[in-house]
């Protein structure tokens, strides 16, 4: 094994994406990472297709798109936590673990003498991330958490959507489940923390995550907006609430995403669009001011970028210092020369198909690079292997479990 955590074994009770995706992070790292999966039906993102995986038959395989983006690098069990003897195993493999990671509802581990405090007596130097919705206290620690739900409640539907007097107004969530996204990658600073931490004080400790709390604190600087101001922030569509043109405009094929960060940027756009006059006006001079009159300077500049195409637009920008780029669909993003040249499109090697597609992980290492062990598991596909090696476990055992339901 190699990578930066290649010392380190996680036991993953998570499904569907915030906890799994937390998981997958730790094993691109390095991380032995032993995903619990339920006994016939596995992880529920095992069934959220199609698309499933094309095995070397060109037939759809039990293996969707949705379960394969979150579950690269890890071994798959099959157990039955719910039953004594599948609750013994888990502390079993818990004893010999760095990281415990679930996401159950509230009191759903301590009802199965799996909770923090049950496994600390067996290992004081466990790491143990609890992922739920609404996190272990408050008024609604009991309810179950989901993502569209989460970014509805912590106010990113809120800024996110055309204008509402305009053709399409009203709130929109993001095309990938963010808040279950943002709690996976926060969950992993906060267990690498933990882990860090452990060489001091020799002691694992518990983290408690929300994705609640996850969505309220990523709202990041239009928090701040109304924090300082009292103004509560509204959708502004892809236009920027601090920063005018930062947005999208129609180009002469197509559109164009412009981002002006700076006046100097704003002066050098207005040169390359024939309009210097702009730059000089008072009302434009600077941000504030655009800001301020964005409701006149931005029809004046979709008028003047209607008259080229898109990339007759990118081209003289980016070779200005002027951010602006199209606006690609995911097909044109893993054409795009850059991101083929940054290899962010990995083919793992697979027992059904032949071969799996993954999205790299973004991280490059100097001394330790991300190294794709294996593809996303098959269901149950290491049960016996971790069963007999780590849990100590005989043939004989093995096939009494398999016939009582536990595996």
């Amino acid at each position: 094994m190699s990578g930066a955590l290649s010392h380190i074994r996680v036991l993953d009770l998570t499904r569907v994406l915030a906890g799994p995706w937390a998981c997958q992070i730790l094993a691109d790292l390095g991380a032995e990472v032993i995903k619990i999966e339920r006994p016939g039906s596995g992880d529920d993102t095992r069934a959220w297709g199609p698309p499933y995986l094309k095995d070397s038959d060109g037939k759809d395989t039990r293996e969707s798109a949705y379960f394969l983006s979150a579950n690269r690098g890890k071994k798959s069990v099959t157990l039955d936590i719910s039953k004594p003897e599948g609750q013994a195993i888990i502390r079993k493999l818990a004893a010999e673990s760095d990281v415990f990671i679930e996401n159950y509802k509230v009191g759903d581990m301590a009802r199965y003498g799996l909770s923090y405090k049950d496994l600390k007596e067996l290992n004081p130097r466990l790491v143990y991330c609890s992922v739920t919705g609404f996190g272990q206290d408050g008024p609604m620690s009991g309810f179950a958490g989901y993502d569209f739900i989460i970014q509805g409640m912590g106010g990113l539907m809120s800024i996110t959507g055309e204008r509402d007097d305009l053709p399409g107004g009203g709130p929109q969530k993001l095309g990938v489940a963010f808040s279950d996204l943002m709690t996976g990658m926060y969950s992993t600073v906060a267990i690498l923390s933990a882990l860090e931490n452990r060489h001091q004080s020799g002691q694992g400790q518990y983290i408690d995550m929300a994705l609640l709390d996850v969505q309220v604190a990523a709202m990041a600087n239009m928090n701040m907006n109304y924090l300082v101001s009292g103004a509560i922030p509204k959708r502004q569509g892809n236009a920027h609430a601090n920063i005018v043109p930062y947005q999208v405009f129609r180009s002469k094929d197509g559109h164009l995403v412009l981002a002006v960060g700076n006046d100097r940027q704003f002066a050098k756009f207005c040169d390359i669009a024939g309009c210097p006059e702009l730059a000089k006006d008072e009302r434009f001079a600077t941000n504030a001011n655009r800001v301020r009159n964005r409701e006149i300077l931005v029809p004046l500049l979709q008028e003047v970028l209607l008259q080229r195409t898109t990339q007759e637009w990118v081209a003289p920008l980016e070779t200005a210092g002027v951010p602006s780029g199209p606006i690609n669909n995911i097909a044109q993003t893993f054409e795009h020369p850059q991101v083929k040249h940054r290899k962010m499109h990995v083919d793992l090697p697979h027992p059904q198909s032949g071969t799996v597609p993954s999205v790299a992980n973004p991280i490059k290492f100097s001394a330790t690079p991300i190294t794709y062990r294996s593809a996303p598991p098959m269901l149950g596909q290491h049960t016996q292997d971790v069963l007999s090696t780590l849990g100590g476990l005989s043939e004989a055992e093995i096939k009494a479990l398999k016939d009582k339901g536990v595996i």
